[in-house]
């Protein structure tokens, strides 16, 4: 029994960033991989990272086939000590915890940052999402400023420390990556880096913009499952790799294939002065 699970939060509080997609992902990985994983979904209107696991569940049932699965759970409600209850059972029994958070500012979520080993922001490549954690410049492209949400996070980092000691990795996955690049993807990844060199987070790279990983939500298969799959080629391939570096680069503890977190310097202001 794993005493002390490796907690990983995805929060974002702007939709349609891929962040469920890329829990599920990273969860199922991790449960094929070998780990016990727990997943507790805060969302219980949208419910997608619920509803993904159920698919796979009932494709298990109707196929006669077995697919590793994570224990998942959603919180039905906005108490936080049913969260803490609920977290603590589910990692009784786990290695790893994956918490989905819902896509806009929610008291659970701020909760679950707080609780994070490994925290996870999915953005899409574009200015638009990239002003959720920093103002950019409209002639230059340089960041003017750390935006609302990198205080936020500040703000839970501080609150970690102070509760254990603990540091919080932030890890921003830069989802919809387009296959060529473009002068526009140059400039956000430059934002990107500059803005981490002032307020302590690393960027990797995530899932590209393809459809198959919206093909694959009604059956709960992810590109893991290939032996399950039809029609498979070179771009299920590539797809499959990418989601293997993604998680590599996570840096998880113990994972196989992982790299190091790059050592990122702590700033020493809050954001806001920064």
């Amino acid at each position: 029994m794993a005493a002390t699970p490796h907690i990983i939060t995805f929060a974002n509080e702007k939709g349609g960033s891929g962040k469920s997609t890329s829990a599920v992902h990273v969860a199922i990985a991790l449960a094929v991989g070998g780990r016990r994983v727990s997943a507790l979904d805060l969302d219980p209107r949208q419910r997608t990272m619920t509803r993904y696991l159920e698919n796979r569940v009932a494709t298990t049932k109707r196929a006669g086939i077995t697919l590793a699965t994570p224990r998942f759970e959603t919180i039905t409600s906005d108490s936080p000590a049913e969260f803490e209850d609920r977290l603590a059972a589910l990692g009784a029994e786990a290695d790893v915890v994956l918490i989905d958070t819902p896509g806009r500012d929610d008291p659970l979520a701020r909760l679950a940052a707080t609780r994070a080993d490994t925290l996870v922001t999915p953005i899409n490549d574009s200015f638009i999402d990239l002003d959720l954690i920093g103002q950019v410049d409209p002639e230059t492209y340089r960041v003017r400023r750390p935006s609302f949400y990198a205080e936020m996070i500040w703000e839970a980092r501080k609150v970690r420390a102070k509760a254990d000691g603990a540091t919080v990795d932030w890890v921003v996955l830069r989802n919809r990556l387009q296959q060529l690049a473009a002068r526009n993807m140059r400039r956000v990844g430059a934002a990107l880096d500059e803005l981490a060199k002032r307020i302590g987070y690393r960027v990797i790279p995530g899932l590209s913009e393809r459809v198959i990983y919206r093909e694959l939500f009604p059956k709960g298969l992810t590109l893991l499952d290939v032996s399950y799959l039809e029609g498979v080629g070179l771009s299920h391939v590539a797809a499959r790799q990418e989601l293997r570096e993604m998680v590599a680069g996570l840096a998880l503890p113990d994972w196989p294939g992982s790299r190091p977190a790059a050592a990122v310097e702590r700033p020493a202001r809050e954001p806001s002065l920064l």
